[in-house]
């Protein structure tokens, strides 16, 4: 079974200690129970308790330590670290956020030649620390062209003002990576700041929550040369490199929450009896699940083949930075999809305050706000779009990346350059030898707008159009997810009855994208011929249907249920 099953642990690891922590994770949960859980969520209360476990199994310093830095058993490994988050998303948002911000806080230390910063990072992780990433600002967001975090020289050091807003664990972080810039100088930079100092102004919790996302206030802060992670140009690239090793793990949160949800809708839909029937026998609802549930497979055989392209990059091979705001961008927006589906299925049962749906639902809704918007991440992938449907050159092929390395490249990804001179192999041979028909039609559509692309590309006015652009970015997304899904498949032995009703829903939202991009104002009528032709009906097969739900779908009722 493909879905994570906290009492079923299968996924396979190269080594004990990795088991062991996903192991340990989910007893510490189990141990906590469902109505604990709830009760800390709604009254915000600081997860010490977790933060406590994460300390005494030295959980986060062999996740978060890359080889060679410390830790004996530490290694930054993408493969395992898709589960932990995977996991935390399960149980809670909260709990993945701990060790999302400490992800990115972590990127500048790891990617700094300042030695002794480093150790202290790795001495930090192995007494329990937390950490976080300073760069957004309540006036520019993330924006980065435009810090008010000033440095100014003060004797041989200099003294650091301003505020930064939206910064996860800043209450409690050994170390906070600092974006600013030098007041005497053009040039950006990396520091680390400590919370404890007493120039160290926390102004408050921003949101209503069990996180501490921080406004903090930096006034006259000394800041010597050995503080230094970054500067100019670097300091830049590591705001940047840390965004695309970080912002992957939304993707997972996403799948962790889903996942949880599902076993308990569809648990509650399959006892709830109205008018005689299970709640599931009627068609729509079993319709709303099936749909649900091939999203949710989709998401995690998407993120898992991003995964491997992570692992396998180089400075020769940095495809990844087409699958990471994927994963970041699409997966998270069918991660509401999922939930909705399934609200409308139980509906008023998702407002309980007993349920761990009424958390998702909440929850959900944030992953595709952080890290980059929907629409700032579609504006990112379309950079590929050229490239990747004109000028294809072949690679070697990546096998499934779940051995024990270390993913040292993710640390030196070097330049933020260029994204628009990267090459993919061709997408085309993922559907070679494809008969499942709902993925020939998804092939025929792919073709008509790769051709549409070619005969009308959109004009210098279409590119500076967002709201175009954000419909052809959605089309453009759904041929690279199909590209990662067929090629994930048989590797994870999906069966044609199920990859034909994942690409029932694909043909469906290819069309759902293909109208938004006929109905824009700027698109001209070669662009809107395109669109009618890439729009088609899924092929329907009621017995193919009928077997993913009695195979897939249904047997989930019941399969798990959260400790009381």
């Amino acid at each position: 079974m493909i879905l994570l099953n906290p009492r079923d642990l299968r996924r396979h690891y190269p080594d004990a200690r990795s088991a062991e922590i996903m192991q340990q994770t989910v007893e510490f949960f189990e141990r906590k129970g469902k109505r604990r859980l709830l009760e800390d969520y709604y009254s915000q209360v600081w997860y010490a308790d977790f933060l406590e476990y994460v300390k005494e199994r030295r959980i986060f310093a062999t996740m978060c330590t890359p080889a060679g830095e410390g830790a004996d058993d530490g290694r930054w490994d993408t493969w395992r670290n898709c589960e932990f988050a995977e996991i935390l998303g399960f149980y809670g948002l909260q709990y993945w956020y701990t060790w999302q911000v400490s992800v990115l806080g972590l990127g500048p230390l790891w990617m700094t030649e300042n030695t002794e910063l480093r150790h202290r990072a790795a001495k930090a992780l192995e007494e329990g620390g937390i950490f976080a990433f300073g760069l957004s600002e309540r006036t520019h967001g993330a924006d980065i062209y435009s810090t008010d975090m000033v440095l100014s020289p003060d004797g041989d050091g200099w003294r650091a003002n301003g505020r930064k807003y939206y910064i996860g664990n800043g209450n409690e972080a050994a170390i906070v990576s600092t974006f600013g810039r030098f007041a005497d100088k053009d040039e950006y930079v990396f520091f680390a700041s400590d919370p404890k100092h007493a120039n160290y102004e926390l102004v408050q919790n921003v949101v209503a929550s069990q996180n501490y996302v921080s406004e903090f206030e930096l006034k006259d802060y000394p800041v010597t040369e050995k503080d230094i992670l970054h500067r100019g140009r670097d300091a830049w690239n590591a705001a940047l490199n840390t965004v695309n090793i970080g912002k992957y793990n939304l993707g997972w949160a996403s799948i962790g929450i889903c996942t949880h949800a599902l076993y308990e809708a569809i648990t509650h839909a399959s006892n709830r009896i109205l008018y005689g029937n299970a709640v599931t026998e009627m068609p729509h609802v079993r319709q709303m699940f099936v749909d649900a549930y091939c999203r949710l497979v989709a998401m995690k055989l998407f993120a898992l083949r991003a995964a491997d392209y992570m692992r396998a990059a180089s400075s020769d091979d940095r495809r990844y930075l087409l699958y990471n705001p994927m994963v970041k961008m699409k997966v998270t927006t069918q991660g509401e999809t999922v939930i909705d589906l399934m609200w409308d299925a139980i509906a008023a049962k998702g407002f309980e305050k007993s349920t761990y749906f009424g958390q998702a639902a909440i929850d959900i809704r944030a992953l595709p706000k952080l890290e980059g918007t929907v629409h700032v991440n579609i504006a990112l992938i379309v950079k590929f779009m050229p490239s990747f449907f004109f000028n294809p050159m072949e690679y070697p092929d990546v096998g499934t990346q779940d051995h024990d390395k270390n993913d040292d490249f993710l640390f030196h990804q070097g330049s933020t350059k260029g994204l628009s001179q990267i090459q993919f192999n061709d997408y085309r041979r993922a559907f070679e030898g494809c008969t499942v028909p709902n993925v020939v039609l998804f092939a025929e559509q792919t073709e008509i707008f790769r051709k549409m692309l070619e005969d009308a590309p959109p004009g210098p006015e279409q590119m500076k159009d967002v709201d175009f652009l954000l419909a052809m970015g959605e089309m453009f997304a759904l041929v690279v997810y199909s590209q990662l899904l067929l090629e994930n498949a048989p590797l994870y032995d999906i069966d044609d009855d199920l990859l034909d009703q994942i690409f029932d829903f694909m043909v469906r939202d290819m069309s759902k994208f293909a109208l938004q991009l006929f109905s824009k104002t700027s698109s001209t009528e070669t662009q809107m011929d395109g669109c009618r032709r890439i729009m088609r009906k899924a092929t329907i097969d009621q017995a193919r249907y009928d077997r993913v739900w009695s195979r897939h779908v249904a047997p989930l009722s019941g399969a798990y249920e959260m400790n009381a």
